[in-house]
């Protein structure tokens, strides 16, 4: 994200968004593998390492620090805390934890969540591969829906958009689940919904952080947000397939939509500080 980021300023929302696209569609191959007849778990194993090693090749090879380069500097707990301290940091880290709380619990177990849906339906697992390509498109379609919410951030503000894109998907967080066991003809349309919108608004959440420090703090920042962020959803995929224990898989997903809704209400607050220049649109 910090290097894409030195190649735009004006377009950052669409260029990150884009980057977060590609990983979201890297995300969701491993289940379109998954689907194909023969496959298994080495397969789809190799398949994701191959990509990997694709992808650094590819950055070894062609990558260059674009025009906007950030000042490089060394790591020091004392960079830390100035970022900790910038309230306009904060304000984004939280709406991203209200993110990250839903996102990659929703990820995980979505796929799992269908094929156990086929299997209440129909009352086999003949569905399996049906449901490992529906899985991989609910999956995939966020990769469409970061670049739209690229798009429409740099046009209409981050605040906007992230408020829209965790409004929806928390919704579909408690929808999806009178859907269980039903149809797939209902089934699939809720879980598209949400994979398109449970990511759109992702990359915005690192735009914003990327402008609410100075140019030499972005590392830092961006470090401290991603791997806040990752810790905490490690956490919230151990708790989904508990709750589907407890309650069946029809209630499991509702407990996610508790994040979105905690950040929307952050991100209003943060809203409040526009005149700063870095939730809109410059």
């Amino acid at each position: 994200m910090k290097m894409v980021a030195t190649w735009f300023q004006a377009r950052r929302g669409l260029a990150v968004g884009t980057v977060v696209g590609a990983l979201t569609v890297g995300k969701a191959l491993p289940f379109l593998v998954k689907a194909i007849p023969g496959a298994t778990i080495v397969n789809v194993t190799l398949s994701a390492s191959a990509g990997a090693l694709v992808a650094a090749v590819l950055v070894y090879v062609g990558y260059r620090e674009g025009p906007y380069p950030f000042p490089p500097r060394k790591f020091s707990w004392g960079l830390v805390g100035d970022v900790v301290r910038e309230r306009r940091w904060r304000l984004a880290m939280g709406g991203y934890l209200g993110h990250m709380w839903e996102l990659y619990a929703a990820w995980t177990w979505l796929p799992v969540f269908i094929a156990a849906s086929v299997v209440a339906h129909d009352g086999n697992a003949s569905g399996a591969r049906a449901a490992s390509v529906i899985g991989f498109l609910a999956l995939a379609v966020g990769g469409i829906g970061c670049v739209w919410g690229g798009i429409a951030a740099d046009r209409h503000g981050r605040a906007w958009l992230v408020n829209l894109a965790m409004g929806i998907s928390g919704s579909c967080a408690l929808l999806i689940g009178l859907a269980f066991g039903r149809s797939l003809w209902l089934l699939t349309p809720i879980a598209l919904v949400w994979g398109f919108f449970v990511i759109a608004d992702s990359a915005q959440f690192s735009v914003m952080v990327t402008e609410s420090v100075p140019p030499h703090a972005v590392g830092t920042a961006l470090t401290l947000q991603t791997s806040a962020g990752f810790l905490l959803t490690a956490g919230v995929i151990q708790l989904v397939p508990m709750l589907a224990g407890w309650w069946g898989w029809a209630w499991a997903f509702a407990v996610l939509a508790a994040g979105p809704g905690a950040g929307m209400l952050v991100v209003r607050q943060a809203a409040a500080f526009v005149s700063y220049g870095w939730l809109v649109r410059r």
